[in-house]
């Protein structure tokens, strides 16, 4: 009841914040939950099947995009009505998703097949593929919408791939078994969590080169950047690892749930949250205290891998 009871205070303190939903993938439990991040409450759970993985929330808040690794689809979710629309079959093994910033198409990393799958979500109809490395997992887009970028794991590379052509570009190498990947708002630099060495790789987008390498705990997973700082969620070390964006120098460690893996800043970088699969929780970090401020129930094994918040 505590820690309830002072994330709702923190948490009302911003209207940004009121502004938020979280959609949480729970792998385990086959289900979706529907966090509302006022009142740290579930709202909604959502059966979706296929061990969902990755999410992607579109940019205009009114759908979500689930992948099933196992099931072979996509589902589609009204976001405001809170309902299942649709369920596009796929091949292979999607994972990664994420959706372009006018909205369509949304692109998803097929795991098994090393390429990316462009795909018109009003139609379910694939409109393209892309070849990238070895089991791609994270995807972003820039915000310009003119490349996708993949976290090529087994390849230890980020493809960059031309969303008008369907075109690998180019490949730049990074730490071991990349996994999350996370571009920043500017569009200038892109962080891979290297799940095999330990490490953040930062790419230049521009200059498609490796500029920068950051130590940081135990099999990390993906990135979230708030506040002029970097956190990466360590599986391995239940923690949040913390750097400083502009030196790259170390800042904090950060303890949360047990194996947190999925994680997103709030739109006014006051907040980071952390889902955690063995707690089954979602976890909320102030990014100024650097503490962790709130917990919510979750279904069980959330992964929430992909952008998981949700502007009202």
């Amino acid at each position: 009841m505590t820690w309830v009871l002072l994330a709702l205070a923190l948490v009302l303190a911003s209207p940004a914040a009121r502004a938020q939903e979280a959609f949480v993938t729970n792998q385990t439990s086959d289900d979706l939950t529907i966090v509302d991040l006022a009142t740290l409450q579930p709202l909604a759970t959502l059966a979706i099947g296929g061990k969902p993985a990755g999410i992607a929330v579109a940019p205009d808040g009114a759908f979500a995009y689930v992948t099933s690794p196992e099931g072979k689809f996509l589902t589609v979710i009204d976001a405001a009505s809170r309902q299942v629309i649709k369920r596009i079959p796929l091949q292979g093994g999607p994972l990664g998703v994420a959706v372009a910033p006018s909205g369509t198409p949304v692109y998803v990393a097929d795991w098994f097949s090393a390429q990316v799958v462009a795909i018109d979500p009003l139609t379910g109809t694939v409109t393209g593929t892309a070849h990238v490395g070895a089991s791609p997992s994270g995807i972003a887009p820039t915000p310009d919408g003119k490349l996708v970028l993949t976290a090529d794991r087994d390849d230890n590379q980020v493809s960059f791939v031309d969303v008008l052509t369907l075109q690998r570009l180019a490949v730049v190498k990074v730490g071991e078994r990349p996994f999350g990947i996370t571009v920043d708002a500017t569009g200038a630099r892109a962080y891979t969590a290297d799940v095999g060495s330990d490490t953040v790789s930062i790419i230049d987008i521009a200059a498609r080169v490796l500029i920068g390498t950051v130590k940081v705990g135990k099999r990390p997973y993906a990135v979230a950047l708030a506040g002029g700082r970097g956190f990466v969620t360590d599986q391995y070390a239940d923690a949040v690892s913390v750097f400083d964006l502009a030196t790259l120098a170390p800042v904090a460690k950060i303890d949360v749930g047990d194996y947190p893996e999925g994680i997103e800043a709030s739109a006014d970088g006051r907040w980071v949250y952390v889902a955690c699969w063995f707690a089954n929780e979602l976890q909320v970090i102030d990014s100024a205290s650097l503490k962790v401020v709130g917990k919510v129930p979750v279904g069980d094994g959330p992964r929430a891998f992909g952008r998981f918040l949700r502007a009202k």
